[in-house]
């Protein structure tokens, strides 16, 4: 098991996400955003404490709560430079999206950035996969819902060695959204 985690550190994150998602609400819901963002950091805390894991959770779990701040938020680069140090913020910036990009091309570039960054940063992307994994917008086609599963795959086979526990989770939930989720 890796090292417990600072619980100081973990909320002062929890907090600033919060204060930066206040008012979004998850697609297609009403459910506050930061909802999801907590259960990117269940998985990663859960996750760390596995046996075995070489997980560091003063890294996994602050870019966890994190790691849609940049992308999804008027938080800067800075503010978490000042707040939390430069690996959290390296990591949240491997785990954001560069404006301007196609999402194919969007992921392709975040998973080779991804690469770049400790295991522990690569997890939480398995992490909010599995998160992300959930029934999808009545809109969605079947061809956007297969697409989306098959984005899953190229995160799992790329990153999947960052956690033994994250990626048999996420096996798990990309086979169950293909058996609900996409007709045969």
């Amino acid at each position: 098991m890796s090292e417990l985690w600072d619980a100081d550190l973990c909320r002062r994150a929890a907090e600033f996400a919060a204060e930066a998602h206040a008012g979004q609400t998850m697609l297609g819901s009403d459910a506050p955003y930061l909802l999801h963002v907590t259960s990117v950091a269940f998985e990663i805390a859960r996750a760390t404490a596995q046996p075995g894991s070489s997980l560091v959770g003063d890294l996994a779990i602050p870019c966890a709560w994190l790691h849609d701040t940049i992308e999804d938020t008027e938080a800067t680069v800075e503010q978490l430079e000042a707040t939390f140090g430069s690996a959290v913020t390296r990591g949240v910036e491997a785990l954001s999206k560069k404006p301007g990009l196609t999402k194919a091309e969007a992921l392709a570039d975040s998973i080779d950035r991804l690469k770049d960054q400790p295991t522990s940063v690569q997890a939480v992307k398995l992490g909010d996969r599995i998160v992300n994994l959930q029934p999808p917008p009545e809109n969605w086609s079947i061809k956007k819902r297969m697409r989306y599963s098959e984005q899953a795959e190229l995160i799992l086979d790329q990153l999947g060695n960052a956690d033994a526990h994250l990626a048999q989770r996420l096996r798990g939930a990309i086979d169950h959204y293909r058996r609900e989720h996409i007709p045969e």
